[in-house]
């Protein structure tokens, strides 16, 4: 069950802007005298008691409500959140990291703290990363979770546009606690186990504590789910046996060779020239068989924590080491074997070509997938480590005065694998029978250990052996991190204290990426690529910051007429960036009771983000991208103009070039919102809350993305200077990368309502959680100066979806030693727009259960059934190969789970 606890976001934050519970609000003098001073998510000044506030908390109940066992599972299914970088697919961008994605604008805008710090971005893959990896940070060391959904930049700086996710770990915790997981779907794939284990302990009035974990889930492939079994853009032309086009073929066999060239019946021999074959249409092969639907992973964490108190401070002691190996799985190398425009020859030698005659002219072409060279897996192994030191203490000079300063160094260091790739350059020597005369350059290195390679029949184990590569990147993002506070009462006003926090945060963050030297060296046999692994160029960046900031919470009024309590928060933050200079962000909050149990709220404030290392200096790297090519269906659109009228979109997954844009300018947003509290004194346990947002970002950081820039080179003509094609029509490369584009405006309204009710047949509790996004619009200057303004809201595209509506609704039944829970997650329908035509795309709706008993006071044990009707998501044919939205919808289906936990 989520908690939501009240607390009075003033100062930055006394607007609201999650959906959440509250608590029945108490004034200070019914406080009783050892209710403990806290600072909650959005405000750095302490206060005593439940004040209304903006924050929606998550607790340990909260977070195992639907047996997840990583915090990304979790948060990424609050109504505030879009798509999110998970575990679902082979392609895409998340290669086992998750992201936290807060209003649809973006992992990088919106903030996580672990204990009110910052914590380090992302790292193991193609590249670091520039938000974090929540996978990261291990849930057996989370106490609970704050997240605010309102703008933070002038409390916590940079990247809080979109708002703040606050991760508490266990304080004080004495005692231990233990729990193993066990599940799998109903399919039974999918196996999950998880052990978490967390020991406290008191040394005198010292606290130490100590935390283990263990995570590992299996993988689901495509072809074990019908919805991905079979691409629904169509398999890809060729067999396994491949397809070999060249004119002096006619010469060579009796039969007429068509324009799709010949190919060699199943399992024959291809050094007999009876088993070659005209290919037809019906030669096609699955490519996306054997690909994950799900990927596998697993993590290993230790945590150590260690508070000791001294007559005038309190030290804090954090060590954290996260370790998580993930993979992607993917169809064999294409054999990529082509002759002028790559410069492969194929020798007249018996032992690689039967057909009796040197291929060497620019019409030859053989494409194959090399599966005895086994399926392509790309390998991560990410390694987090953390260390952070923290002093606080009370200051004697009255009014509450309090300090505390915190100082962290963290690295995530990610190791990228490409297994069972193919070294192009050894394939090239070994299709010229390893002859290297010819050859400028020195080749001596590939001619030791030469195997010849023949292509037209099943390639020997030598021949593995040979060309076989495995590429091996390296990659890392650090962090150091300093922040000093202060906060306590200025002075006593009619209507209370004036209370104040301020502040300075020093911070570097760094990027590197060290590509892998022989997928980056030039070719020196054909005239293509090395290896089959894109090269990419290396990345080295990094900048510092120095930030100031002051943060006012002034009573206005405190129980006047019409005015149980009005009060104004005042929070203003410089920052000055070594990339760029300096820039000052503000924020203004009123929160008004005209009654006990009423509230009104309503705040302004600027909103910043600094290009991150990613965007500015990212060096040129190569990708695919699965796209639709409006050249292929309509030639006479204005952008397909010398597009020959035979050609025929074949491969949809195309080339694309990215990097960084140095001349990149940060974002600025204007966040406003209001919203009301209603926490009726006349009805226990019952709260409501009413949210409305508006965010607007000007000089949007983002790409145009494959997809849109063909479209747009198509239909408008405009941007074609990106799209490489060859002569045959064929896409070889697009150029996309970061530019400020015009604005990002949303707007919406959250609603959280709750109810409890104890009787004699237990006790229920009832939440109703639900957000409507209203606008998602962008703005785009296009190069004749016109604005292109695109509403999102309801629509679906690649890996991406803004339904109106998202909600979730729970409810627990307990009595004695029994409990059950239910929750429903509703994500509402959308329209994706596919080849100029509307497709609607249904709601969908899942329901998890699950029952647990106490045995004992230390022993409980918890059964649990996800996606009880077992549903699949909907089709998506703007999503190729896989068919669905993998970061938006949840593809595993049926999923029972057996948790047993000890606490004591």
């Amino acid at each position: 069950m989520r908690i939501f606890r009240p607390s009075l976001l003033t100062l930055a934050v006394s607007a609201a802007f999650s959906p959440l519970t509250w608590a029945q609000q108490t004034s200070v003098a019914d406080t009783p005298a050892d209710t403990e001073i806290i600072a909650v998510t959005g405000s750095r000044i302490k206060r005593q008691g439940d004040t209304p506030s903006p924050v929606q908390e998550l607790d340990l109940e909260a977070l195992n409500q639907t047996g997840a066992v990583s915090l990304g599972e979790v948060l990424q299914e609050l109504p505030s959140v879009g798509a999110s970088l998970n575990s679902n697919g082979s392609a895409g961008t998340s290669h086992g990291s998750s992201s936290m994605n807060l209003r649809n604008l973006g992992e990088n805008r919106s903030l996580v703290l672990v204990n009110g710090h910052r914590w380090v971005n992302g790292a193991g893959t193609r590249g670091f990363r520039d938000f974090v990896d929540l996978n990261t940070i291990p849930q057996a060391i989370v106490k609970r979770v704050e997240v605010l959904q309102d703008g933070a930049t002038a409390i916590y700086g940079a990247d809080a546009i979109a708002g703040v996710v606050n991760i508490y770990t266990h304080n004080d915790f004495v005692g231990t606690s233990a729990k193993a997981y066990y599940g799998q779907s109903s399919e039974g794939d999918r196996e999950t186990l998880n052990l978490d284990v967390l020991f406290g302990k008191d040394i005198g009035d010292s606290n130490l504590m100590v935390a283990a974990s263990y995570s590992d889930q299996k993988p689901i492939y495509t072809q074990d789910r019908e919805l991905t079994a079979i691409p629904l853009n169509g398999l890809s032309e060729g067999t396994p046996e491949g397809l070999f086009r060249e004119s002096s073929l006619a010469s060579v066999l009796d039969f007429s060779i068509p324009t799709a060239g010949i190919t060699r019946n199943p399992d024959s021999n291809g050094n007999n020239l009876g088993s070659w074959r005209a290919a037809t249409a019906d030669d096609q092969f699955n490519r996306y068989y054997n690909n994950y639907v799900v990927g596998p992973s697993q993590r290993m964490s230790l945590y150590a924590q260690a508070l000791v108190p001294f007559d005038t401070v309190n030290l804090r002691v954090e060590a954290l080491y996260n370790s998580r190996e993930s993979d992607q799985q993917f169809s064999s190398a294409l054999s990529s074997v082509r002759g002028g425009s790559r410069g492969f020859v194929i020798a007249n030698d018996l032992r690689v070509n039967p057909f009796g005659v040197e291929f060497s002219g620019s019409d030859f072409r053989h494409t194959s997938f090399m599966q005895e060279n086994g399926y392509r897996v790309n390998a991560q192994q990410v390694e987090t480590t953390r260390l952070g030191v923290g002093l606080d203490g009370e200051l004697n000079i009255g009014h509450g005065w309090s300090w505390d300063g915190f100082l962290s160094w963290a690295k995530n260091e990610g190791t990228f694998k490409s297994n069972n790739q193919v070294h192009l350059d050894k394939l090239a020597l070994g299709l010229r029978a390893c002859d290297s005369s010819g050859i400028s350059a020195d080749v001596s290195d590939l001619v030791a250990g030469c195997v010849p390679v023949n292509l037209f029949d099943t390639l020997s184990a030598e021949m593995v052996d040979y060309i076989n590569f495995t590429g091996k990147d390296k990659n890392q993002a650090s962090q150091v991190d300093f922040t000093l506070n202060i906060t306590g009462s200025l002075f006593e006003l009619p209507a209370g204290d004036l209370a104040m926090a301020a502040g300075i945060e020093y911070r570097r963050e760094r990027g590197l990426d060290v590509p892998d030297d022989i997928i980056n060296s030039a070719p020196r046999v054909n005239t293509y690529q090395t290896t089959s692994s894109a090269p990419r160029t290396g990345t080295d960046g990094e900048y510092d910051l120095k930030e100031a900031y002051i943060e006012l919470s002034i009573p206005l009024l405190d129980e006047a007429p019409l005015a149980h309590r009005l009060e104004m928060s005042l929070a203003s933050r410089y920052s000055d960036y070594s990339t760029f200079g300096s820039t000052t962000n503000s924020k203004v909050g009123l929160l008004y009771s005209p009654l006990q149990g009423l509230s009104l709220r309503a705040t302004w404030a600027e909103g910043f983000r600094a290009p991150s290392i990613l965007e500015l200096y990212e060096g040129q790297r190569q990708s695919f991208a699965p796209v639709l090519d409006p050249c292929s269906a309509n030639k006479s659109l204005p952008g397909c103009a010398g597009v020959p009228s035979g050609y025929s979109q074949g491969e949809t997954n195309v080339q694309l070039t990215t990097g960084g844009n140095g001349l990149l300018q940060p974002e600025t947003s204007e966040n406003l919102s209001f919203g009301l509290v209603l926490i009726p004194t006349f009805m226990d346990d019952f709260s409501l809350t009413l949210d409305w947002y508006d965010i607007e970002i000007d000089n949007t950081i983002s790409t145009f993305g494959a997809q849109n820039l063909l479209d747009l080179c198509a239909s408008q003509a405009r941007n074609c200077e990106v799209i490489s094609r060859a002569a045959s029509g064929e896409i070889d490369n697009i150029l996309d990368g970061p530019v400020n584009l015009n604005s990002t405006k949303t707007a919406g309204m959250d609603m959280l309502m709750r109810y409890g009710l104890a009787t004699d047949s237990g006790d229920f509790d009832f939440s109703l959680n639900m957000s409507r996004l209203r606008e998602f619009e962008t703005s785009t200057t296009l190069s004749d100066g016109t604005v292109q303004v695109e509403d999102k809201v309801g629509n679906a595209y690649l890996r991406e979806a803004f339904p109106k509506w998202r909600g979730s609704f729970s409810a627990k039944w307990q009595q004695g030693p029994w409990a059950l829970n239910y929750n429903l997650r509703h994500i509402g329908d959308s329209t994706e727009t596919f080849q100029d035509e509307q497709r609607h795309i249904g709601t969908v709706v899942y329901h998890n259960a699950s029952v647990s008993y106490d045995i004992d006071e230390a022993m409980r044990v918890k059964f649990g059934i996800n996606n009880l009707a077992d549903k699949q998501p909907p089709i998506s044919l703007s999503n190729p190969n896989i068919n669905f939205d993998q970061n938006t919808y949840n593809p595993v289906g049926r999923f029972f789970y057996l948790q047993l936990s000890y606490d004591m």
